[in-house]
């Protein structure tokens, strides 16, 4: 069994040794670049450990590991466009680097360069892991297509978000997993409870995400904090917030959300007031709590000897480790 630590030293190597030097460098250059600025590699990892569960040879399962990275950072390259950021993990975002024209072209060739190193895993299992990988990335785009509308929205409910974050976060961690498992040769039934594991990590690390913006050390969460509340970002937290205020609760939540001109640091301050009152972040923490056990009850029935699931345990707890 590999480590954590060994895995993720495996993807960088195999990162560093794509060789995207081919012409013309204007398309090349950016996919090498947003490749090269890091990010924590969460989905190919849980791809790799959850093949690691069942295979030995981690090679065999690389070149899908490539393809669920190339893909995710796809998504991240539109995603940043879209949002008109200008910082990703600390760096200019590529439209701002080049121009908006080269993130769409280069972000369209990470998408077929993606199924690309999909199409080297095995003949055997390459049936199998095709329609998986298809799935979640049309799913993605229709949980990105909701995140949008909820913007104009200020009666987005509670499960139509978790439904979203399943579509737009959960969903890849899921599908690689089962991809791992598919290519590892494990049951059915197995990559099935493989899936839901990821499914409910990726729900409980998408609401951490959500109390981090809000309640997180800034210096730990890497970003200034209460970006959501600024943005009136729909997350569980706002929308909870609505569902559970009195009337002079609403209307001040309503009066923040409905400014067009406001100092940031007092709608930060007043939003946040607002959710002490009403105990969000206990409830949204019992949330995430409950998508993280039934992540364990699902790896728990996974048919390999239990000390083979510690270093996935691992993983999924330092995920959930993330500081308040």
């Amino acid at each position: 069994m590999y480590s954590n630590k060994e895995l993720v030293e495996k993807i960088e190597c195999a990162i560093e040794n794509l060789r995207l030097n081919k012409k013309p460098d204007g398309l090349y250059d950016p996919i090498s670049y947003v490749l090269s600025i890091g990010g924590k590699r969460i989905r190919p990892t849980l791809l790799l450990l959850a093949y690691n569960l069942y295979g030995e040879e981690i090679e065999k399962a690389m070149s899908a590991a490539l393809a669920v990275e190339t893909y995710h950072n796809f998504t991240l390259l539109h995603d940043d466009l879209m949002d008109c950021a200008d910082k990703r993990r600390g760096k200019d975002t590529v439209h701002k680097v080049w121009n908006d024209n080269t993130a769409i072209l280069s972000g369209d060739a990470m998408l077929i360069l993606s199924y690309h190193y999909l199409s080297q895993s095995s003949s055997n299992y390459l049936s199998l892991v095709l329609p998986e990988f298809t799935k979640f990335a049309l799913e993605i785009c229709e949980g990105q297509q909701y995140d949008m509308e909820f913007e104009k929205r200020t009666d987005v409910l509670a499960e139509e978000y978790l439904d979203m974050i399943k579509l737009k976060t959960s969903v890849l961690l899921a599908g690689s997993m089962k991809i791992g498992a598919i290519l590892g040769g494990a049951s059915a039934k197995d990559q099935e409870l493989l899936y839901h594991v990821g499914l409910n990590v990726g729900l409980a690390f998408q609401l951490k995400d959500d109390l981090l913006d809000v309640y997180g050390d800034p210096k730990v969460f890497g970003k200034n904090l209460g970006g959501d509340i600024v943005s009136n970002k729909k997350t569980y937290l706002l929308i909870k917030a609505l569902e559970r205020a009195d009337e002079e609760q609403k209307h001040n939540l309503l009066y923040w959300l409905g400014l067009n001109e406001f100092d940031a640091e007092e709608k930060i301050k007043a939003v946040t007031e607002l959710y002490n009152e009403l105990k969000i972040k206990d409830l949204v923490e019992n949330k995430m709590d409950s998508f993280y056990n039934q992540a364990l009850i699902d790896l728990e029935k996974v048919s390999v000897p239990k000390d083979k699931k510690n270093e996935l345990l691992v993983f999924i707890n330092k995920l959930m480790e993330r500081e308040l």
